[in-house]
């Protein structure tokens, strides 16, 4: 097996807070110390990673969050995505001669439905208000932080695409991708975030900057209206699960691909994953196998289930995984398998908090692509996202553009329990890695025994269009053995691992029920920690 870290797992016994950056770690704990609970700290935590990691998520993007309660012994899910302008038009783009929706732009952009998401976690789950939670995130805007290694990378790819508009400079210092350990103030998003923090999403979706965010979005060529923004809601919605080995692993529903990951789990829940060894040709090749069969049901079925019929408790019945598995063979790559193009990459950032009594939050927030659409709200900081780019043009298609529809969502967060009790809060961040991901870490800990960090450090796959990337350390003869089995392979390496079409950035908090430790680990790949006490 190869790790390339020497990170250990951190062990705490009074709360612990893993994610991408440690100032946004550092914020999260320091809520915990203060006597708030696991949503708290995960509110706390994204408003920071607004203003710290601003290429992957923010005010101007969306929401998915999973919350156990350790008294009731229950998983909530919430749904914190926006959803289609009313004036969104399937016909408009098709006229135009698109066949697909465009990845950036204004007709990409939906409702952004992160803020609503936080106010709605805090009012049913949390202890402290939102004025409160937000004060290290206005800090940080207002007087600056040094920028850290990987997120100096991510922007530096993106100066052209902020500067598209010329409030694009918001994002930007002195005109230019900020640079590691350089001190960075956006005090627009300051502004921003101090608005949010006395009106709540009132002051948001309702008041100056609501209609600010329409009129700018339309001056570009979207359809988002004012109305649009203030009648946005969140939704709490029955979590969805299944069985893996005696673990019950949790998702939320459609539209996110959270059942995808089910599916995959559910697929090779039917293969000894334990007897074919961690990392080897057996054990990829069928984990590769059932993630690529739970793509192409993903891609075909999952949409908004408000505006369309999804067969989620077909596609997450063991008889269909068993039908699904039989065409797997064992030693060649399926080449008929209908499986979907995955276009493109997304950039997004992945918080998990347990608390002292026992509580988690599994919290996904994103603006899907670097900087999704590139486009800055002037005086706002706001950078605008564009999940509608996953949208099918196609009329037919469940997840066709619609208007008020939410697209298929890629941000997924989990959890799992063992009899009755919280295992893992855990996620991994990166667009359509993010299945693969969760398939992928929670073999490691189910199948392999591996201790949280272990599970994060070890190599993983990545499966787009008909490529399976590999990271820099895989063994000459896995890759081998794959190739001779049909798997088309690259190798990806360096920065490319933990962003945009790399192997996704995880975290992993992992509960002892008899004697409460927590044991967190951080993605060795990002920036990030898991800090506790």
């Amino acid at each position: 097996m190869f790790f390339d870290s020497r990170r250990s797992t951190v062990l705490a016994k009074n709360g612990m807070v893993a994610t991408s950056q440690p100032l946004a770690a550092m914020a999260g704990l320091r809520t915990l110390i203060d006597g708030g609970n696991a949503v708290d700290a995960a509110v706390a935590t994204a408003g920071v990673l607004s203003v710290v990691e601003p290429m992957s998520t923010g005010v101007g993007g969306d929401l998915f969050a999973l919350v156990w309660n350790d008294n009731e012994k229950k998983v909530r899910a919430i749904n914190g995505s926006g959803r289609a302008p009313a004036a969104a038009s399937l016909e408009e783009l098709t006229a135009q001669g698109m066949r697909r929706m465009p990845d950036f732009g204004a007709h990409s952009i939906t409702v952004p439905g992160a803020v609503h998401g936080w106010e709605t976690l805090v009012n049913a789950h949390g202890t402290m208000p939102l004025s409160e939670l937000l004060k290290p995130a206005i800090h940080y805007a207002e007087e600056g932080y040094p920028v850290s290694d990987v997120i100096s990378f991510q922007w530096s790819t993106e100066q052209k695409k902020l500067m598209q508009v010329p409030s694009g400079e918001e994002l930007l210092l002195n005109g230019r991708p900020p640079k590691q350990g350089e001190v960075m103030r956006i005090p627009t998003l300051g502004r921003t975030l101090r608005a949010i923090a006395e009106g709540g999403p009132e002051a948001f979706y309702k008041g100056e900057i609501g209609p600010k965010v329409a009129a700018f979005v339309q001056e570009q060529g979207g359809w988002l209206s004012a109305e649009d923004m203030a009648k946005h809601t969140s939704d709490w919605e029955e979590p969805i699960s299944t069985s893996y080995r005696g673990v019950t692993c949790w998702e939320v529903p459609p539209s996110d691909q959270g059942l995808a990951a089910l599916e995959a789990l559910n697929i090779a829940d039917g293969f000894d994953i334990p007897a074919m060894g961690a990392q080897s040709p057996d054990a990829y090749h069928h984990l590769i196998e059932s993630m690529r069969l739970a793509f192409a049901d993903a891609f075909r079925y999952i949409a908004d289930p408000s505006q369309v019929a999804v067969p989620t408790d077909e596609l997450l019945s063991k008889e269909f995984a068993a039908q699904r598995r039989s065409l797997i063979e064992a030693n060649r790559a399926m080449s008929t398998v209908p499986y979907g193009q995955v276009q493109g990459g997304g950039d997004t950032v992945y918080i998990s908090v347990v608390d002292g009594q026992g509580n988690a939050c599994s919290f996904i927030y994103s603006v899907y692509s670097n900087f999704g659409t590139g486009m800055v709200v002037p005086g706002t900081g706001i950078v605008m996202h564009n999940r509608g780019s996953l949208f099918s043009l196609d009329k037919d298609h469940p997840n066709a553009l619609a208007p008020n529809k939410r697209p298929y969502h890629t941000i997924i967060p989990g959890m799992t329990t063992v009899d009755g009790e919280l295992q893992l809060c855990y996620g991994v961040m990166g667009a359509f890695m993010q299945p693969q991901g969760h398939l992928q870490v929670i073999s490691n800990v189910v199948d392999f025994g591996m201790d949280p960090q272990q599970a994060l450090n070890a190599l993983r796959f990545m499966i787009a269009s008909d490529t399976v990337s590999l990271e820099e350390g895989a063994p000459p003869e896995l890759v081998a053995e794959l190739e001779r089995r049909g798997h088309r392979t690259a190798i990806i390496s360096s920065y490319a691992r933990g962003v945009t079409g790399g192997v996704g950035g995880a975290q992993m908090i992992k509960r002892d029920p008899e004697t409460g430790v927590l044991s967190g680990a951080s993605e060795p790949r990002k920036d990030g920690c898991a800090v506790g006490w």
